[in-house]
Formats: C-alpha cells, structure tokens, sequence
C-alpha cells in the first residue's frame, strides 16, 4: 500500500536513513582506497627499502620478509579500517537519527501549522547555530501567524458588530415606513442619512487603513510648516471641542524646520488623534496639542495630551489596533468606527515616522506623539 497522499513516504527511507547509507558508502570508499593504496604501494616501498639496506642474503629470505610484512601490514591495517568504520559508523547512525528526529519534528509541526493549530512550538535540537536559527524562525512564524488569526477573528466580529446597529436600524425604519407605521419626516430621513453615512464611513475607513498598511496609500508629498498643520488640525475641530466643553490649547515651539510630507494624510493624522482625545476627555477637561523640535529625527514631534480617562498598562501596545477597545474606556458608546488610530499609524508609518501612546493608568490622561521626520 502507499502512503497517503500529502504525506511524507518514509517506508522510502527518511533522511536519517539517507544520510547514514550516504556517510556508509563514503566510509566503505574510503576504507576500499586505504586498503588498496596500502596494498599495491606498500610492499613496492618496502622491498625498494630492502633493497637499499642490503638486507637478506637470499632471495629465499628477502622473500619471506615481504611475506612477512604483508602479513603484518593486512592484519594490522584491516584491524585498524574495521575498528574505525564500526566507530564512524556509531557516530554517524547517532547524528543521523538525530538530525532526522529534528528535521521530522519541524515538518509535524509544519503540518499543524498548516491545519490551523499555531500554538505548536519546536523545541532547540541542539545541533549547532544552523538549526537554531531554523527553529527561532518557525516559532516566530507560526507566532505570527497565530496573532494574524486572532486579529482576523476579532476584526471580523467586530466589523459584524459595527455594521449589526446601523443595518438593523434602517431595516426596522424601512420596515416601519412599509407598513405606515412612520412617515419620512426631516427627522426620520436625518437619522436614516446617519446610518447610511456611518456605513459609508465604516467603508472608507476600512479601505483606508487596508491601503496604508500595505503601503499603497498616495502620498502627496510637498514642503509644510509644522504651525500650519497644528493650526489647520486645530480649527477644523475646535467647534466640537467646544461643544463638548473641553478646553483645547494648543503650543508650538519657535524655530521649527518645514517638514516634507502630505500635509492632507497627516492633517487626517492629527483629526484622529484628537477626535480619540475629545471622546476619552470629560467636560471640562484640557487637552493640549504641542509641537517641538526633534532631536532624534531631525524632524518634529507632534504631540496631543488629555487630562481624560487614560489607558490601563496592558492595553496600551493594542490601541493601535483595528476595532481594539478598552472596555471602561474604549468603549462603542464613545462613538467612532474603533479604527481611526489604526488610520493614524499606518499613514504616519507611510512618511517614515512613529506614533506611540503613553498613559499613567487609568484616570490619569493620555499622550499621543508623533514624530514626523524632515523628509
């Protein structure tokens, strides 16, 4: 019978059974070679010596001294090929089963790896530099791989759940109008218009971050002054700052250098960033957008600070995230499609800079930088 297809045939021979026949016939060869050199070279050398010492009267006994080195020399080099090979061959079948052991258990691990179980981990065979160096990878990988999926679960129960509300909203209010039970007043087409603008943005949002995470995102790159993007970002949302009656300061540092970047895609930047702050900062709260000089890129930091809820410890290396939420801060009830940080990484990554978040915990505010190199 064969082997399933998919897997490996090792009724064929593994490679553990490949390497020893192949580390056998070397051994052989090499054995067949000595052995012929020293017979066919050897008693040439030792009769010329013979010769040259004038030893044997005869040639009765210059004969049997050949015969007696040959004699000697057969046992002792066949002793020695014979004690050689069967110790070569142990350490040979010792390596051989062991390379073989760790080279079928990443292949095992590859094929779970393959049938969905990401959590599998190949331990270190110890056999050199080489082989580590091949396990760390297939860890990372298959860490990776596992992280990818849990992210791709949760991004698609969350985008189920961001579409569930506005879906079902203008499902029981076309409904409704079906059956005469509401009227499309002004009221009833605004809020239909709210659903459909929130699903348009869901849409765009998506899109958006997909595009700049893959590194497809036009850039529109010319020379910008730091103040004017501080300036822009700030009027476009002082209005609902003020609303919501948190006070907006703003503090720009003299002597800034321009700054070549696309000063749409970072005034898009600079909008999520602090419509994330205004959400997460209470009436009466202060938040402070900042720009200064960078020392370490040449270039400048944008910073947004809040006085509002702040971000627990554990949660901060995933608010960057798609659809990540803090449950007591985070929450759908702040509003937003929960990817706009997201946006806001992949396009400041898209220019060559960072963005990083920094909180003392909960109740004690948040901070937002973003470096933006010179260009």
């Amino acid at each position: 019978m064969s082997a399933p297809a998919g897997e490996p045939n090792r009724r064929r021979g593994g490679l553990a059974g490949r390497l020893l026949v192949a580390q056998t016939l070397v051994l052989l060869t090499g054995s067949l070679t000595a052995w012929l050199i020293a017979a066919t070279v050897g008693p040439t050398l030792f009769h010329s010596h013979l010769a040259q010492a004038n030893v044997g009267a005869t040639p009765a006994q210059i004969l049997h001294t050949e015969e007696a080195y040959q004699s000697a020399n057969a046992i002792s080099l066949s002793l020695a090929l014979l004690t050689a090979l069967v110790v070569a061959m142990a350490v040979n079948a010792y390596l051989a089963r062991r390379i073989g052991r760790s080279v079928a258990s990443i292949a095992d691990a590859a094929s779970d790896v393959a049938g969905g179980r990401y959590d599998v981990r190949v331990p270190s065979p110890g056999l050199g530099a080489e082989f580590d160096a091949l396990v760390s990878g297939f860890n990372q990988m298959a860490d990776r791989l596992g992280s990818v999926e849990r992210t791709r679960r949760r991004l698609l129960a969350d985008l189920g759940h961001e579409m569930r509300t506005p879906v079902a909203t203008l499902d029981a209010y076309l409904e409704a109008l079906e059956d005469g039970v509401a009227t499309l007043d002004t009221a009833t087409a605004e809020l239909l218009r709210a659903q459909t603008r929130r699903l348009a943005r869901l849409s765009e949002d998506i899109g958006t971050v997909s595009r700049a995470e893959e590194g497809q995102v036009h850039l529109d790159v010319r020379s910008v002054r730091p103040e004017l993007l501080v300036s822009a970002a700030v009027d476009s949302i002082s209005e609902a700052y003020a609303t919501k009656g948190v006070r907006l300061v703003t503090d720009i540092a003299a002597g800034l250098p321009q700054l070549c970047l696309d000063p749409e895609r970072i005034g898009q930047v600079l909008g999520n960033v602090l419509d994330n702050a205004l959400r997460h900062t209470p009436a009466g709260g202060t938040v402070t957008i900042s720009a200064t000089a960078s020392r370490r890129t040449g270039g400048v930091a944008l910073t947004v600070a809040d006085t509002g809820e702040g971000i627990p410890a554990e949660h901060l290396a995933h608010v960057f995230e798609r659809f990540y939420r803090v449950d007591t801060a985070r929450d759908r009830a702040h509003g937003g499609s929960g990817i706009g940080l997201a946006i806001a990484k992949a396009i400041v990554e898209a220019h060559g800079g960072q963005l990083s978040a920094l909180s003392a915990g909960t109740g004690q505010g948040s901070t937002f930088r973003i470096l933006v190199p010179r260009g």
